[in-house]
């Protein structure tokens, strides 16, 4: 189905919120008027998309109505496949935000105006076909990459290889993912000769059961090598369990979410620890917070996450991460974002102190007690507020 509007007047100003293509969402949106800010639309739209276990992704549409559409709020889902072009996505898009736009325009003198087509899918209009699914809903993904660069006096080699299966149902989510890569820097000066040497190669899988709309449980298993850490070997396996405040379905718009996993964990090093160690076994614990809210102020996401082992509660390491954008006023926006890691857990540290070309090259990981960013940025947009033209020229 499709319409067009013939009338010359933009009687709706429309605001739109979206990771797509905006401009043209706008070019194609002729017959309404596009504001840049969201406190002079009479219809807010803020699309929400998340990736579906098919490989595609699920945009919800939520229209809110304002000024003379007061109340007058809907919400409306699209759906892609991972075989569409990105035309066919923001096609698909554009006729998803026109259907919602047909119940504000009709209330409009613009009414009269406005041409349906309705062009079945098939010869039979009401007949309903399904289709067998011989991948019984396994998503899977095979990726490379190679990187060569040189200069006079350095040289680097990277190779990246990777594997990636997923399987997605209403009550089950497997994972399973593994990972190679190797890096090789060389440097010379003064006619010395220095490499650096990186590998890590890693397999993670994971097995997670909904139980209802706030309670999921999960185990998780995870082999790795990785000579930057000192490690050898480690094996990993942790049973999960998660709380989600709001239901799962509300989670493009809001979610808090509380999970704790408790487990055993191998590991064989490349060298000595400074507990002049070769190997141990291990058990641990982590508890994770999630928080994430996209509203019309803004959006706000902050994950925290504490984590120690059981025989040494000294042990520990504590990771906060957030990200906010708040929109202050008309045109104005702020935007923070921070890290935070207390670290008290290194127990894979090799012994004796780190030389000069290991500091530099990181060859190795070095001692540290934290890791501390933060990042804030202003924007603000004045002018005006209406302009409907794209122009795209040089």
């Amino acid at each position: 189905m499709g319409f067009w509007v013939t009338a010359q007047e933009r009687p709706i100003a429309i605001f739109i919120d979206c990771n797509c293509d905006n401009r043209f969402i706008r070019q194609q949106l002729a017959y309404v008027n596009h504001v840049r800010d969201q406190g002079l639309a009479d219809i807010q739209l803020f699309i929400y998309d998340i990736k579906m276990g098919s490989g595609g992704r699920s945009y919800t549409l939520d229209f809110k109505g304002k000024n003379a559409f007061d109340d007058n709020n809907k919400k409306l889902v699209y759906e892609t496949t991972p075989t569409m072009t990105s035309s066919e996505v923001r096609q698909g898009l554009l006729k998803k935000i026109q259907l919602g736009l047909v119940g504000y325009l009709m209330e409009t003198e613009m009414a009269d105006d406005i041409v349906f087509i309705v062009t079945p899918s098939s010869a039979n209009p009401h007949e309903v076909t399904t289709t067998e699914d011989a991948w019984a809903n396994w998503i899977f993904e095979i990726y490379g990459e190679g990187e060569f660069k040189k200069e006079t006096s350095k040289s680097k080699h990277r190779l990246e290889f990777g594997f990636e299966g997923d399987k997605i149902t209403e009550k089950w989510r497997i994972r399973t993912d593994i990972e190679l890569n190797r890096s090789v820097d060389k440097f010379e000066n003064d006619g010395e000769t220095f490499h650096s040497k990186r590998e890590e190669y890693e397999f993670d899988g994971s097995v997670v059961r909904s139980l209802c709309d706030h309670w999921s449980l999960g185990m998780f298993t995870g082999i790795q090598h990785d000579s930057y850490n000192n490690l050898k070997l480690s094996i990993a396996a942790q049973p999960a369990i998660e709380y989600s405040i709001f239901p799962y379905s509300e989670v493009l718009m809001r979610e808090i979410s509380f999970a704790y996993r408790i487990g055993y964990l191998y590991n064989e090093y490349q060298e000595p620890t400074i507990y002049s160690l070769m190997s141990e076994s291990l058990y641990g614990q982590t508890l994770n917070l999630k928080l994430q809210f996209r509203q019309d102020w803004g959006n706000l996401s902050a994950n925290l996450a504490a984590s120690s082992y059981l025989h040494d509660f000294s042990k520990n390491r504590v990771k906060f991460r957030s990200n906010v954008s708040v929109r202050v006023l008309k045109g104005l926006s702020v935007r923070f974002s921070s890290n935070l890691e207390l670290i008290r857990d290194q127990i894979s540290l090799p012994a004796g102190d780190a030389s000069l070309e290991d500091v530099l090259l990181q060859q190795r990981q070095i001692a540290t007690d934290f890791k501390l960013g933060f990042r804030v940025g202003l924007g603000y947009t004045f002018g005006s507020a209406y302009n409907n033209i794209i122009n795209t020229r040089l």
